[in-house]
């Protein structure tokens, strides 16, 4: 399927999980910190629950919220007046331009019988035309109550005006790559989920990749690793005797020929940031990365941000949008990080976690050169402390 590339310029929440209430702008690369549990993950869970909605093998808005649990895992508990959850999300072609797309999904539950989960309000405007491409509930709605329980991005005989938010939200990908499931996924006979979030098929994509895509791919991504991967000369696919995918590198060492090693061999941080590395490569849409941090050595985690802006670079088009959600003051300090930043902050009060971005004086720091570790890392630990006092 061929994507229109686009980016997500805004959001608006309100009622999802743990946020009563949001409002934030985005750039290409933007940095979600907080402490554990403060609703880093949930805040990128808005944009996996937009593509499962979208995804035409995804169930669709019924799926896509009893696979969390339904409206009440869902909803964020400091709903009180108003329960209905609210997604406004704003499109546009580049970011430097005004947005094209609005997209609107307000879901509510019945009060009596089943209590099943409804579109109260789904609207889509084309912000440059300014017209209303798509209103809901609307007359036919009104006659049938029950197709308030699809909304209209879901459904192709629906969305044929405003299909490239479909399209565009079916892409986004959320990577969290455990490197068990890549190495020993046949053995522990555990079963895909659907979009592969934790790299299980990731060798067949490779695969399936046009051989000289592949090739150019895995030498710009063996280009950036050597920097950080001590005494690796090359990165390359091949399929064994009986047809299965593998990656193979080879490492220099006191031999006079090297070593070489199966993906099945290689370190769990090499394995992540090959499939990292692979997706900033590989899609020009939204990429969700959670904890990139993790089995990564300290000197590869504080390359994270050159490595994101090099392999960006290295496209003919930097495309894809990143978002990246950490803690880690190693990422945090590179000298070149560059992108949005916003935090999160729990409420000691019951009212939900806030979002907000670097205050003025902040930006101004920030912009002098001094590090998001420095400036706004110390207020997480404040997050901390208020999530012990309560």
């Amino acid at each position: 399927m061929w994507v229109t590339k686009m980016f997500i310029t805004h959001l608006k929440l309100k009622n999802w999980r743990n946020f009563r209430d949001v409002d934030v702008d985005f750039q290409d690369i933007t940095y979600l910190m907080g402490p554990n549990a403060s609703g880093k993950s949930n805040f990128l869970d808005v944009f996996r629950f937009l593509r499962d909605i979208a995804n035409p093998l995804g169930g669709g808005l019924q799926q896509a919220l009893n696979s969390r649990g339904g409206m009440s895992k869902v909803r964020c508990l400091a709903a009180r007046n108003n329960p209905k959850i609210l997604i406004d999300i704003k499109i546009s072609d580049t970011l430097d331009i005004l947005p094209k797309w609005e997209y609107i999904l307000e879901i509510a539950q019945e009060t009596t019988g089943r209590h099943l989960p409804y579109v109260s309000s789904e609207r889509v405007i084309n912000l440059k035309s300014k017209q209303t491409v798509l209103e809901r509930p609307d007359e036919r709605d009104h006659t049938d109550s029950r197709l308030l329980s699809q909304t209209a991005l879901e459904q192709i005989a629906q969305n044929g005006e405003f299909r490239d938010i479909a399209d565009f939200f079916e892409n986004i990908l959320y990577l969290h790559l455990v490197p068990q499931l890549l190495k020993f996924g046949n053995e522990l006979a555990v079963k895909r989920m659907t979009n592969d979030p934790f790299g299980q098929g990731f060798l067949e994509t490779i695969a399936s990749t046009p051989e000289k895509v592949r090739s150019s791919r895995l030498h710009r991504i063996e280009s950036i690793l050597k920097e950080v991967i001590h005494g690796m000369s090359n990165l390359i696919f091949e399929r064994d005797l009986v047809g299965r995918p593998h990656l193979k590198m080879k490492y220099t060492h006191w031999r006079p020929n090297g070593g070489w090693q199966l993906e099945e061999e290689f370190s769990d941080g090499t394995l992540r940031m090959i499939a990292f590395l692979w997706t900033l490569l590989d899609t020009k849409s939204v990429i969700l990365l959670e904890e990139p941090e993790l089995s990564l050595h300290q000197d590869i985690i504080e390359k994270i941000p050159e490595l994101i802006l090099r392999a960006k670079k290295s496209r003919k088009k930097a495309d894809g949008q990143i978002f990246i959600s950490t803690h880690s003051s190693a990422i945090l300090s590179s000298p070149v990080i560059r992108g949005q930043y916003l935090i999160l902050k729990p409420s000691d009060k019951g009212e939900g976690t806030t979002v907000t971005p670097p205050s003025k004086q902040e930006e101004s720091a920030l912009d002098e050169g001094i590090s998001p570790a420095d400036i706004l890392l110390p207020k997480t630990n404040q997050c901390i402390n208020v999530q012990r006092h309560f």
